[in-house]
């Protein structure tokens, strides 16, 4: 088992910056991948970044150049540093790890970006 506890969300001006933080505890030897999803209200749960064991990372293109996914493999966590925030970006952002048994997710972290 994988227990994940994610902080960092707030309320922000537009043109600000945040940094998202997933702590991963319990079987954390066999996490491979990290990564993060949001959902705005109202739509569906979207893909936001994601980073290999070895460090390779993917944005989707909406994020890309303001967003940078990280991972600390000694302390097991995932961090999404977001600048440049839009009000688009407003959504509870979760963290979500695979392992080689299953996926895990976090409880969520709201992130407010006001125009």
């Amino acid at each position: 088992q994988v227990q994940l506890v994610e902080s960092g969300g707030c309320l922000v001006q537009a043109g600000g910056s945040l940094r998202l933080s997933c702590a991963a505890s319990g079987s954390t030897f066999s996490i491979n991948a990290m990564g993060w999803y949001r959902q705005a209200p109202g739509k569906q749960r979207e893909w936001v970044a994601t980073i290999s064991r070895g460090g390779s990372t993917n944005y989707r293109d909406s994020v890309k150049g303001r967003f940078t996914i990280s991972r600390d493999n000694a302390k097991n966590t995932v961090y999404l540093q977001m600048n440049s925030l839009k009000p688009e970006d407003t959504a509870v952002y979760y963290c979500r790890v695979q392992t080689t048994a299953r996926d895990y997710w976090g409880q969520g972290t709201q992130v407010t970006v006001s125009s």
